[in-house]
């Protein structure tokens, strides 16, 4: 019989809840936790599609989403795009999602709050989430190797095995970051902006924290004497770094915090 999950400990939720009550500037920093919470399943990891196995083709999965073999074999790493999106079609926004689009979209609690997600699934826009830094892309999003054509689609259900541009006929692809790709210039200058604004509270919320442009937000908070808030279940690269910790679930840590501040009840 599995074990309920346990819920974040009071005294840290209030601590938690009042940091973003009096906080007018907010970053949350989401990752592949979030959007396990809505029955997506992670490439690697626990209950991931390709936990502690190579792809039918004898490569790791992250090779098989690279940039080089995209270039090289597309009709590879499109074999793979087309099973994850299908593995992940129909997923909807979980109680994290609603949380984050609310405080933003609501102004309650009275603050600015902006999302940076890696997620491609495109959760936090469906959600609502008003302010949104999709720095890997989303999946939904098709566009042309050659022309200027770019569409969104909801899943890829009427997509050949190596899809084509209508326009051109030439090879489209998703509008994700592949593996050694370097990231969509606009969404890095629109990252840069904020952070040189300021935020005066930071989450880390379902993130392994494995790269540094999502390391920096919280060790720029850090340095300027900021709170920070780590959420996630596992202990991270920046766990020993955080002001704070919820060792939980993004739903359960979200709700628990908006329950204070007066959300849901």
């Amino acid at each position: 019989m599995t074990a309920s999950p346990l819920p974040p400990p009071p005294a840290l939720v209030e601590r938690a809840a009042a940091w973003v009550a009096g906080a007018r500037r907010i970053l949350c920093v989401t990752g592949a936790g979030v959007s396990a919470e809505s029955g997506l399943p992670t490439y690697r990891g626990v209950g991931g599609i390709y936990d502690g196995v190579d792809t039918d083709d004898g490569i790791a999965i992250e090779e098989a989403l690279s940039g080089p073999v995209f270039r090289r074999a597309p009709e590879t790493t499109w074999k793979y795009l087309l099973q994850i999106e299908r593995a992940c079609r129909g997923a909807t926004p979980n109680a994290a999602h609603e949380i984050l689009a609310r405080w933003s979209r609501d102004a309650r609690p009275p603050a600015e709050v902006w999302v940076l997600s890696q997620n491609v699934d495109g959760l936090h826009s469906v959600a609502g989430s008003r302010h949104l830094i999709e720095i890997h892309g989303d999946l939904h999003r098709l566009r042309c190797t050659t022309c200027d054509w770019r569409d969104r689609v909801d899943d890829y259900e009427a997509l050949s095995p190596l899809p084509t541009c209508p326009n051109c006929g030439a090879l489209i692809r998703p509008e994700v970051v592949l593996f050694e790709e370097t990231l969509p210039s606009t969404a890095t200058r629109r990252l840069h902006a904020q952070l040189a604004l300021g935020f005066d509270l930071v989450f880390s919320i379902g993130t392994s924290s494995q790269f540094p442009y999502i390391v920096q937000p919280v060790v720029m908070a850090k340095h300027q004497g900021l709170p920070t808030v780590e959420i996630n279940p596992r202990e991270t690269a920046i766990s020993a770094l955080v002001d704070l910790r919820l060792p939980c679930s993004a739903g359960l840590a979200l709700e628990a915090i908006d329950r204070v501040l007066g959300g849901a009840p």
